[in-house]
């Protein structure tokens, strides 16, 4: 139903913590780093912040992705989008003088990149916290539920999950749902291509992609 899936943790050490997310042929290295410099409009608040930044590194693609590209469109709205879903499950007041960076470098692209992204991202910032409380830098974990991300589409009728990147370029429907672990949205972008879709078709895509986000929540785990 979905891709395999590779974890592995700390695989650069140069950073509070990382992570390499590897869904198929699709890899993202997702690092962590920590400051107690807070964004300017959060000054004299007692709250943390955490915000992320996703980028393709040249090689992702099979044509050279310019080193430019993280001030393209694409690049600034999927790094909101992880942002935004990371937010969405943590209280930021525990996270109180601190700052968060989540960078997500695509390293190789065949769709799903941004699901992925968030994905490695939810564990990389889980161990992230785990570690500062042994380091009593936080009193408790700031994370309130588990995140899970998946694409599922509409492919030459069929509903299916996790396209790649020869599926999603030729999907009839494409649709990608951020989850928490009680299967509320907290996110959705999708778009039908050529013609609409009904609400069947997005219940049936909402429901394979639960089952997806499931299998995800266990490999988090």
């Amino acid at each position: 139903m979905i891709r395999n899936i590779k974890v592995t943790k700390n695989f650069v050490s140069s950073v509070e913590n990382s992570v390499l997310y590897e869904s198929g042929n699709t890899k993202v290295l997702v690092t962590v780093s920590i400051s107690d410099r807070l964004p300017d409009w959060l000054n004299n608040s007692d709250k943390g912040w955490i915000t992320a930044e996703y980028n393709m590194l040249p090689g992702s693609s099979d044509k050279r992705v310019s080193r430019k590209s993280y001030e393209s469109g694409r690049s600034k709205e999927i790094s909101r989008l992880i942002g935004r879903s990371l937010r969405a499950v943590c209280n930021l007041y525990v996270l109180n003088g601190y700052s968060v960076t989540v960078d997500c470098d695509v390293l190789e692209a065949d769709g799903g990149t941004r699901t992925a992204s968030i994905n490695g991202a939810w564990i990389a910032l889980n161990d992230t916290f785990n570690k500062m409380i042994k380091e009593k830098k936080l009193i408790q974990n700031p994370i309130q539920s588990k995140v899970g991300a998946i694409s599922v589409g509409i492919v030459d009728g069929e509903i299916v999950a996790d396209l790649d990147y020869q599926k999603d370029s030729s999907a009839e429907v494409d649709l990608n749902l951020v989850l928490d672990e009680n299967f509320n949205i907290l996110e959705i972008q999708g778009n039908a291509e050529g013609k609409p879709f009904s609400k069947e078709n997005l219940d049936d895509l909402y429901n394979l992609a639960r089952d997806c986000v499931e299998e995800i929540f266990k490999i988090q785990q």
